[in-house]
This record gives structure tokens, sequence and C-alpha cells, in this order.
């Protein structure tokens, strides 16, 4: 049963919550996740798994890394197209480092399974959460689950539950900073072969591409769409028949089509809200930041957060320093802007914004393809920032 008393409340059971109560309790210290769904419709969020070189670190550091390496797929490199040609970031030769590719959903899984063995309280299909107090040394939360009503006393609230949650409103006057981009990603996952062993960002006349995996016998692919795009407007084979124009000629040609077993539309768009922190009360994850899934960032942003939190309170607990908690917001928000600016730079570059003949920003973004195919020094600084800066 929930405890009446607790050090930290998390709210949202997510990778993102659930990674911070981990790290708390190798901490020593004590923590109850809030999780307004179940379990079951938490792992059947399907989200996108590029597990950046320090985040993977970091998990295998605290014991997650099994599955992860044993499942997943090491990527040494990413590949672009452009103009007919593919180029190939060779992370490993650039920098030394590379990604996982490893889905979301199975990095849950392994979250869930480590905070039952470490005996975490998760408690799920809460209702009626009321969080009073965060600017006092007494925050309390009062929840219902499974028809019964429970006052939780705790030191400190964090907020895990994404950019629809309820902690963020709790945050008085905050600036945000966004853009809505002009399009959506359509996204295909089938039954199927990947069409490489690394992924493909293609930049086509008729709009962006993405060729992606989940592992040898299931792929994920993406196709620009129009805003106004819905699922039913992408039949299977108006997605494949577009998916092949889109990408070069090698490529296209060894594309493996199938029956779609889900597709999706997803809007893009940039989001930061400043600051992460309010007395009491700190953000993590999509809470405080939202960014476009063209470099990979959203899932290994809400790793760093928590890492940096989780520090902040280990320090709090063991010498009674509120230093780190003071400073989490502005330490945060300095990897997250570089995080938005790269995911950013990423959409810019790869996606068509506009039809026009001679368009600015379309000579614009051909000029930087063309730079980036043929400068090292460019390549160097795109396998920095897509394997992750430091943590």
């Amino acid at each position: 049963m929930p405890l009446d008393r607790t050090r930290v409340v998390i709210v949202g059971g997510g990778p993102a919550g659930s990674l911070l109560a981990l790290l708390l309790h190798r901490f020593g210290v004590e923590s109850v996740i809030l999780e307004l769904r179940s379990r079951d419709h938490v792992l059947e969020r399907v989200r996108a798994g590029v597990i950046e070189h320090g985040s993977a670190e970091l998990l295998r550091e605290i014991g997650l890394g099994r599955r992860m390496d044993a499942d997943g797929f090491r990527h040494d490199g990413v590949n672009l197209a452009f103009a007919g040609a593919l180029l190939r970031i060779d992370f490993q030769r650039l920098i030394g480092r590379h990604v996982v590719i490893y889905g979301q959903t199975e990095l849950q899984k392994d979250l869930y399974a480590a905070i039952d063995e470490a005996g975490v309280s998760l408690v799920d299909e809460v209702t009626d959460l009321e969080i009073d107090g965060v600017e006092s040394s007494t925050p309390s939360v009062v929840y219902e689950s499974h028809g019964t009503r429970h006052d939780l006393a705790c030191d400190f609230v964090i907020g895990c539950d994404g950019a629809h949650g309820v902690t963020r409103n709790l945050i008085p006057d905050p600036r945000t900073f966004g853009r809505e981009y002009p399009f959506v990603w359509v996204g295909l996952l089938s039954e199927t072969p990947p069409v490489r062993d690394e992924l493909i960002y293609a930049n086509h006349e008729r709009g962006f591409a993405l060729c992606s995996m989940r592992n040898k016998t299931l792929s994920r692919y993406y196709l620009q769409g129009d805003a106004s795009d819905r699922i039913e407007d992408w039949p299977d084979h108006r997605f494949w028949d577009e998916l092949r124009m889109r990408l070069p000629y090698g490529p296209s040609n060894d594309l493996v089509s199938g029956p779609s077993i889900e597709k999706l539309v997803t809007p893009l768009r940039s989001w930061v809200s400043e600051p992460m922190s309010h007395g009491r009360l700190f953000l993590a994850g999509d809470a405080a930041h939202v960014v476009p899934p063209t470099g990979a960032k959203g899932l290994n942003l809400a790793i760093s957060d928590v890492f940096y939190l989780a520090d902040a309170l280990r320090g709090y607990y063991s010498s009674g320093s509120a230093t780190g908690l003071d400073e989490y917001s502005s330490t945060a928000l300095k990897r997250v802007w570089k995080a938005v600016r790269f995911s950013w730079w990423m959409t810019m570059m790869m996606h068509r914004f506009s039809d026009a003949e001679g368009d600015f920003d379309r000579k614009l973004q051909d000029a930087e393809l063309e730079y980036l195919f043929s400068s090292e020094s460019a390549q160097r600084g795109m396998a920095e920032n897509y394997t992750g800066l430091p943590i």
C-alpha cells in the first residue's frame, strides 16, 4: 500500500520518473511514484529509441544494460540522403562514440523490473491528484487509487508527467519558448527487415523521410506530411510508393514493404518552459521541454534531467546542501537548449518548408547540406551532437 510519508513524490511513471526513482534508491533516498495510467498502458506507448552514448553508459552503470546490449543495435554512424547521394556520418571514426537503438517500450520494461526488484513504491491508475504546499517545506499530495483516497506528505514533488501533465501548471508565470512546424510525421511500423543496418535521414524535394528499426524483423518508417494529414490519408500503398521515391536508388531498390501493423501522425514542435523548478517542485523531461524527434533527443534529455536531479537530491540528503537543487534548473536548461538547437537544426536542414522556386530558405538548406557533405569538421560537429553532449 502507498506510504503516508515519503521523502520524494514522483508524478509520472514513464522513463523519466522510473529512472529517477531507481537513482534515488541507489542513493538511499525513499520515493513514491504516482502514475495516472495503468502499467499496461505505459508499456503500450510506442516511442523512439535512440540512446545516446552517455545515456547508455548511465543505464549500464545502474544495471540496466544487459537487455539493451543483447537486443539493441549498436550504431557507429548514421546516413544522410540528399540529391541522390548517401553520406554516412561515421561516429566511431570521427569521435570514437556510438548510439544504441533500443525501443523505449523495452527500456520501460527494464525500468519496471528494476523498480519491482528494488521495492520502489509505484502506484498506478491514480485519479483526482491534488498537489499542495510546494512553496513550503512540507508539500503534500492527495490522490485516489482503486477507490481509496490517500494523503501523502513529502519533502519534494518531482513532475515527470509530460507536456500534458498537471505539475507544469504549478510553476507560476513561467516563460515559454516555442515553435510549431508546418508539417507532421506520418509513421508506419511493419514486420519487415530494415532497409539498412543504420538509420537513413533523407532530404527530398517531395519531403523528408526516415528509415529506422526496432529489431531485425521490425522496421519503423516516417514521411513528412502536410499539417492537415490524417492516418486515413495514407493507405499502405501510398506510404510505400512515396517512401521509395524519397530514398536514393540503393536503399529504394532494397526496401522490403509489407502490411502496416501500426500507423501514427505526429505533429512537430519545439517547446521549453523556464524555470524548471519552483519551491519544492522540480520538473524533468517532457513536463519542461519538448523537441521534434528529428534529433532523437527527447528521451535522452529526460535521462540527463533526472541524473542532475538525483545528484542534487543526494547532496541535499547526505550533507544538507541545497546548492544542487538551487542550481538544477539553470544546469539542466544549458543542456536542454543545446539539444533544442540541434533538433531545430536537423529539422530545418532535412525538411521541405516551401515549394516556391528560388525560395531563400530552400537555397540555404541546400547550401547547408552541401557543406555538411563536403566538410569533415561539420560532420564531426554533427556526430558530437547526435551521439550526445556530456551529461
